[in-house]
């Protein structure tokens, strides 16, 4: 999918592009299929209290002394429980220990606090570890780190607030990219009368094995337009998970009041008046109904083939996947952010983005 270059189209009245997303618009909202993240999930109360960074970790594991967020009193579903099989593999096995957490916090205080970063021993863990392709290996190391200091950082970026927020999962090197996004869909400003602002998501690029140090170019870049959001951590395929989450953790603190999200990558073409027009036309108020919209993709199942970098091995994970949107572009409301985030906590990190935002 990451391989080609993509467009989005969204006209003004359904369908969309079949390529990238279908709507289904019944009066006047539009329901996405929500996957792992979000399936059957309510999230009552939840605080979040805001976190403090310590200098540049150049180490890649995650910051220990930071202050850990406070989530309390989620409840799950019993539907969403009975979608996770009950088996060995080592995904599965850690979602039912949370479970199994989450209900024992419910009779007792209610609170959750996670826990501070955690290496799991995967030798220890799952019984073929040493078969596993290296990225999944490190994937499973810092399963449990989510928190990394942030490099690059625009907190005022959604002041005034925008009506659509532009998201762009890229990487340090793509210079031209990020250019072109720059001066075609993703240009800052009005469309329509509407303020649409526009953020880079970004890991860290560091010399040892993985290229060139390209720091000085991008402060350079990020002092000409401020749109780069950079995190240390090492950027790659199965971090695209963590990137999102420590995304929706500034969003919730630094642009709670965006109206609409659009995360997409660097390698699409989205028709933003297109997109601003139809979000537009749906008329939403502060009672309507967040929306989640993009391309579903059903009845998937994990890929067991070696050779492809989406390969998830048996022992990691048993089942099917439940809906998710494809993660070449999709949008959602605002007021989704805060209750992802919270959610996010009781869900491990699974190697593929799409599946685990769902």
């Amino acid at each position: 999918r990451r391989e080609r270059e993509r467009e989005i189209s969204c006209p003004r009245t359904p369908p969309i592009h079949k390529e990238m997303m279908r709507l289904n618009v019944q009066n006047g909202v539009v329901f996405g299929v929500l996957g792992i993240c979000l399936i059957n999930v309510f999230v009552n109360i939840f605080r979040i209290p805001q976190r403090g960074y310590r200098p540049r970790n150049l180490n890649n594991t995650s910051e220990t002394t930071q202050p850990v967020a406070r989530v309390e009193l989620i409840q799950i579903s019993h539907q969403f429980k009975n979608f996770v099989p009950v088996k060995s593999a080592f995904w599965n096995k850690r979602q039912h220990q949370m479970f199994q957490l989450v209900d024992l916090l419910l009779e007792t205080s209610g609170v959750y606090i996670p826990p501070r970063c955690q290496l799991t021993d995967g030798h220890g863990s799952i019984d073929n570890f040493n078969t596993y392709p290296q990225p999944l290996k490190d994937f499973v190391r810092y399963i449990g780190c989510r928190h990394f200091p942030q490099l690059i950082d625009h907190p005022r970026k959604c002041q005034p607030e925008p009506f659509l927020l532009l998201v762009v999962k890229s990487v340090v090197g793509s210079f031209e990219r990020r250019q072109a996004i720059r001066e075609t869909w993703g240009k800052e400003g009005k469309v329509e009368g509407l303020e649409v602002r526009l953020v880079f998501l970004l890991g860290s690029s560091r010399g040892e094995g993985y290229g060139p140090n390209l720091k000085a170019l991008l402060g350079f870049e990020d002092g000409l337009y401020g749109d780069l959001l950079q995190w240390d951590f090492r950027d790659t395929l199965f971090n695209l998970t963590l990137k999102d989450t420590l995304f929706l953790r500034w969003a919730d603190t630094h642009c709670p009041g965006a109206r609409y999200i659009f995360k997409g990558d660097d390698d699409i073409f989205l028709n933003t008046p297109a997109l601003v027009s139809h979000l537009r036309s749906l008329n939403q108020t502060e009672t309507s109904s967040p929306i989640y919209l993009g391309q579903s993709i059903l009845n998937a199942s994990p890929l067991r083939d070696l050779k492809s970098k989406y390969f998830i091995p048996s022992t990691l994970y048993e089942g099917a996947y439940p809906g998710y949107m494809g993660g070449g572009g999709f949008v959602y409301s605002g007021s989704l952010i805060k209750p992802l985030y919270a959610v996010s906590h009781y869900i491990p990190f699974f190697p593929i983005d799409d599946v685990f935002t769902g």
